[in-house]
């Protein structure tokens, strides 16, 4: 079970959309909405994902553009309601795009907005940082009907494992990040999304 409200891509008709997600606040500071969207450290962060996905979709399409940049959605929890910023880019496929999906999809991965950019340095540092393999932990998941594909970044789910259910969880920090901030985005993040 996935409780990340972030789709990675989406496949209809021939176009594949990302809408990358970076930048979470409680909803009920006082300002959430300005303190969020005028945040450094989060609009360096989202610039960051945001070219990187675009930089992803470039290499099995033309025309890469943002339609949409850094809007904001409400996320109800059980415990809150947080905002979230996303972006939306969208690209039209080559005509051939059903016999290269696997290539298409292997290609974005592991998701940007799990990995940071760039990409192939970040995935180094981080398995020297971390000293011992991660396992099954996050990534994406999708199902694909025959025609359309749609897929979901896993960073906060429940996998069954030798018996006991494990809610796995996690987040990203960069220089710029407040380790509080952080911690609390993690526990705030971490949810049933039913009562």
């Amino acid at each position: 079970m996935v409780f990340s409200p972030e789709t990675f891509v989406r496949i209809n008709r021939g176009k594949i959309c990302s809408f990358p997600m970076k930048g979470t606040i409680d909803a009920d500071l006082p300002g959430a909405r300005d303190l969020l969207l005028n945040d450094e450290k989060e609009m360096a962060e989202h610039v960051t994902i945001v070219d990187l996905i675009r930089n992803d979709l470039s290499i099995h399409a033309h025309h890469v553009r943002v339609e949409k940049f850094r809007y904001i959605d409400t996320l109800v929890t059980n415990r809150k309601k947080l905002l979230q910023v996303s972006s939306v880019i969208p690209v039209q496929l080559p005509d051939n795009y059903r016999s290269k999906l696997g290539e298409i999809i292997f290609s974005m991965l592991p998701a940007g907005s799990v990995s940071g950019a760039p990409k192939e340095e970040t995935l180094r540092i981080i398995r020297a940082s971390e000293g011992s393999p991660r396992g099954y932990y996050t990534d994406i998941m999708g199902y694909f009907d025959g025609q359309d594909f749609d897929s979901a970044v896993m960073i906060r789910f429940i996998e069954q494992q030798d018996g006991r259910m494990i809610y796995r969880s996690g987040g990203g920090i960069t220089f710029m990040s407040d380790p509080a901030k952080e911690y609390q985005e993690l526990i705030d993040k971490v949810y049933v999304p039913f009562a």
